[in-house]
């Protein structure tokens, strides 16, 4: 039953995948600017300008564009011209299939860049581990801090302790992303910068005119802290509520019945239980920080998929973006794939159908 669940959750997740490659196609192929333009610049000539069109296949119509975009995505691709195609997709793999075919087992292949004519690939993956590694490190704040307020805040029912966990939470759910971020820019990067060491920009890697290039882990530190706060104060309300229905249980009673400690009863046999909606909520919170950290990477310069996206807009450097789009929804598929099989760790009751 769980390999039939996994495929067909598979099946489902190359769907929306497929549904975003297809809207990201339309999107480029009704953008007003000529894609060949943009490459070159204004004062290219009009046979270079030709060239062009005919390598980005803008020469073609659009359903043959489309199937072509799709082939040059695809990890499996047949193709003609085996020498042109092996020296563009640099293959894993290939099989000659009859005369002058061949199957290619490949990455998918993205483009390249208009501005700096790097495969786009190659750009996107210098900038991908910065957003992971910037979004684990909010996420791990969030749920550490978030469950641990919870925790706190239905131990403690009622109490200012309670009310002030419950405010705090309202008012991180409140705030906006790009608000928060330039508030706490301001305040710990510069207003307080003496006494925090913090800077408002920087990026994990940062360069030395001496020393090279060199860790700079308390750049992490301030986008962290605004990229978490709202899923923080999320993990903290579900915990919170999760925790007191879990502790009105009949079996919780039955625990303490049986002369176990409260931290035993906690720890043991209502956490557990409780944790289910906590789960959903990190995943989503995660998949959401991959995907949506482009406020905050931009406020901070922080180098990641997010700013490289903003800054491709501005420059009309449409492959990057796109790239970005179709790389961000698969890291969103995925994560929400795990979180099932992660289900069925915490919560062994929890069968995969």
């Amino acid at each position: 039953m769980t390999i039939r669940y996994f495929l067909r959750k598979i099946f489902y997740g190359f769907t929306v995948i497929w549904g975003i490659v297809t809207l990201v196609f339309l999107l480029f192929n009704v953008l007003p600017d000529d894609p060949a333009r943009l490459t070159l610049g204004q004062r290219s000539d009009l046979a270079s300008v030709e060239n062009v069109r005919k390598e980005l296949n803008l020469d073609k119509p659009v359903g043959m564009r489309y199937l072509l975009y799709l082939n040059d995505l695809s990890p499996v691709s047949l193709h003609k011209n085996i020498k042109d195609n092996t020296a563009k997709y640099k293959p894993y793999l290939s099989f000659h299939i009859g005369k002058n075919k061949e199957l290619l087992l490949k990455n998918p292949y993205l483009g390249r860049s208009y501005q700096s004519k790097r495969l786009v690939w190659d750009v996107l993956s210098d900038a991908l581990p910065g957003t992971i590694i910037l979004a684990f490190a909010a996420i791990v704040f969030a749920t550490i801090f978030g469950i641990a307020l919870g925790v706190l805040a239905a131990l403690k029912k009622d109490t200012w302790l309670d009310t002030s966990a419950i405010l705090a939470s309202v008012a991180g759910i409140s705030a906006p992303s790009f608000f928060a971020g330039l508030l706490i820019a301001y305040i710990f990067g510069y207003v307080l910068s003496d006494i925090t060491g913090l800077s408002m920009v920087g990026s994990l890697w940062e360069y030395d005119t001496f020393g090279g290039r060199y860790l700079s882990v308390k750049n992490l530190i301030l986008p962290a802290l605004t990229l978490g706060i709202r899923p923080l104060a999320i993990i903290t309300q579900l915990t919170r509520s999760s925790l007191l229905d879990v502790l009105s249980q009949d079996y919780i009673r039955t625990a303490y019945a049986k002369g176990l400690k409260k931290y035993q009863v906690i720890w043991r046999h209502a956490l557990p239980n409780a944790l289910n909606p906590v789960v959903t909520a990190i995943s989503g919170w995660l998949a959401e920080l991959l995907a949506g950290s482009f406020f905050v990477e931009f406020i901070f310069s922080w180098k990641g998929i997010g700013k490289l996206t903003v800054d491709s807009l501005d420059k009309f450097d449409f492959p990057i973006v796109m790239g970005a789009i179709l790389i961000t929804a698969t890291i969103f598929v995925l994560v929400n794939m795990l979180t099932d099989l992660l289900y069925t760790k915490i919560d062994p009751r929890i069968k995969l159908r």
